[in-house]
């Protein structure tokens, strides 16, 4: 027992850092997550014993997959954002969503969470952050405000992104049926899917004093997105579960946003104020080029998804699977060079950036300068996935679970949320923490009695609001606005309310779940 407590502590030195270095010592993310590194090298090596080759090559898998797709998609979407400034054609869109509502608190909703939570189910890696945090803050809103409701919109459609990948993944891994795991998932999180929405309105509008007013839209807001997700999930499972409540979310919240259009909306959150009048009205070929990019990507995800197999099939044939680490725990690292979001949002870029006239010359200095504005960036994704990578081959992962579930016994699922955000803390991703953890939630369910569909689902609740936290996101949304090197002030801005989030999980899945898994019969 002695030796289990001493290594799952040991298993917390680099979060422990990452935490201490980012809130604690201000350090810039891409210094603090080398740091990190340096001390996941050191335990593997000395108190885990990882033979070096091992701990190399597991670092070189950590950064290959960080490359791509992860930075790929990240740079793609934020090149996409900057060349729609270039051409003038983010003023066209800022001038129709203005349109609909010009009160930030509206837009709030509107881009952060209805827009937002459509770019995680379709694409996920950071585009649902990196997007419309930049379009809200190319709106005038302030940068940090524009990442943090950005930042707390994307936690909880995480399980349900990249067409539900996270959550088919959990299914696969623990050999549960995914329809009704993705329906307990669902249930598990409505509480948060209503409550995300006035978070989200509490922080874009500077206080609680901006729910006056906006109690009504916001509820629908989140209403409309929960309810379709439960009957998708129910009927057809996980992979189109965010992607159908978001536009219908979207919808409704339009229509919400239309009946306020008379009133009077107060200064501090009028987002014409201090910003050019609107020119002359837009014709409909004007709107249709300046949001071209954006449709392209959502056209083009959705044709080469798995939502239409022949061309999915054909398109998956374009991938390489190969094995880099050398440790024996360690699988092949599959690359699909085709099929990845990052390149389907660079083609979506470019087509769009032509039909908006710009030259080949402005393309080419735009992904020069998006690299460049990414240079940071890059170095902290990529440490961040080599410590993820050595510490799972070398048994940090596990031993740090395993601490947990022997210092809790039946009380376990109070902390199984915990367990997964510590997860997705580490690797900034979903799929990840469900390979990571999925099987041993299951595993610690059968020990103690419970269900094992719950603290599966409790594995998604935890990395959704574990992912928020990660030095990966962070960095994520820093660079999409321009505040690289600010990372230690979006992580203090978060924390609070991903802490709340985390202790309402602990709750739920502690106390309800003897009382709900009857009702909904899984």
């Amino acid at each position: 027992m002695g030796e289990i407590i001493g290594k799952g502590a040991l298993a917390l030195l680099p979060i422990i850092w990452l935490i201490v270095a980012l809130t604690g010592l201000k350090m810039a993310g891409h210094k603090a997550c080398v740091g990190a590194l340096i001390i996941t090298i050191v335990e593997s090596l000395f108190i885990w014993k990882m033979p070096v080759v091992d701990c190399g090559t597991s670092a070189l898998e950590g950064f290959a997959s960080a490359l791509w797709p992860i930075i790929l998609v990240i740079i793609a979407a934020i090149f996409t954002y900057n060349l729609s400034l270039k051409t003038g054609a983010m003023d066209v869109i800022k001038q129709m969503l203005t349109g609909v509502s010009a009160d930030k608190r509206v837009l709030v909703l509107l881009i952060g969470w209805c827009f937002g939570g459509f770019m995680e189910g379709m694409a996920g890696f950071g585009t649902a952050i990196a997007i419309p945090a930049s379009m809200l803050a190319g709106m005038g809103m302030n940068p940090i405000t524009a990442c943090l409701v950005c930042m707390l919109a994307n936690a909880f459609p995480t399980a349900f992104g990249s067409v539900g990948i996270p959550t088919v993944t959990l299914a696969n891994v623990t050999g549960l049926d995914p329809l009704p795991l993705a329906f307990t998932t669902v249930v598990q999180m409505i509480p948060f899917m209503i409550l995300v929405p006035f978070l989200m309105v509490i922080v874009g509008g500077g206080g609680v004093k901006a729910l006056k007013g906006m109690v009504g839209i916001t509820l629908v807001s989140g209403v409309t997105f929960v309810i379709p997700q439960l009957i998708v999930a129910k009927f057809t499972g996980p992979e189109l579960a965010v992607i159908v409540g978001c536009v219908v979310s979207l919808g409704c919240t339009i229509l919400m946003a239309r009946a306020r259009k008379g009133r009077e909306i107060p200064a501090e959150y009028d987002m014409r104020s201090g910003q050019p009048t609107a020119g002359k009205p837009l014709d409909g070929k004007t709107a249709i080029i300046s949001w071209l990019p954006f449709i392209l990507i959502f056209v083009l995800l959705l044709v080469t998804s798995k939502l239409v197999p022949p061309v999915n099939s054909v398109l998956a044939h374009f991938s390489t699977s190969v094995k880099i680490s050398t440790s024996v725990n360690a699988g092949n690292a599959s690359f699909s060079w085709i099929n990845t979001p990052g390149i389907w949002i660079f083609v979506a870029a470019i087509i769009g950036g032509i039909v908006q006239k710009a030259s080949a010359k402005v393309m080419a200095e735009t992904l020069a300068a998006t690299v460049k504005q990414m240079s940071k960036t890059i170095i902290t994704i990529m440490s961040v996935l080599a410590v993820a990578k050595i510490m799972t081959y070398c048994g940090m992962i596990n031993d740090m679970a395993t601490f947990f579930v022997s210092i809790t016994g039946k009380f376990y699922p109070f902390v199984a949320p915990i367990i997964a955000a510590l997860g997705a803390f580490i690797t900034g991703s979903g799929t990840s923490t469900e390979v990571l953890l999925g099987a041993l939630q299951t595993s610690a369910a059968q020990q103690i009695g419970a269900s094992e569909f719950w603290l599966a689902a409790a594995n998604s609740t935890g990395a959704g609001i574990g992912k928020i936290l990660s030095p990966q996101c962070i960095a994520t949304a820093a660079a999409a606005v321009g505040l690289v090197g600010q990372d230690s002030k979006l992580l203090g801005g978060v924390i609070k309310w991903a802490l709340l989030e985390l202790v309402i999980a602990c709750l739920i899945v502690g106390l309800l779940g003897g009382v709900v898994m009857p009702l909904i019969g899984v």
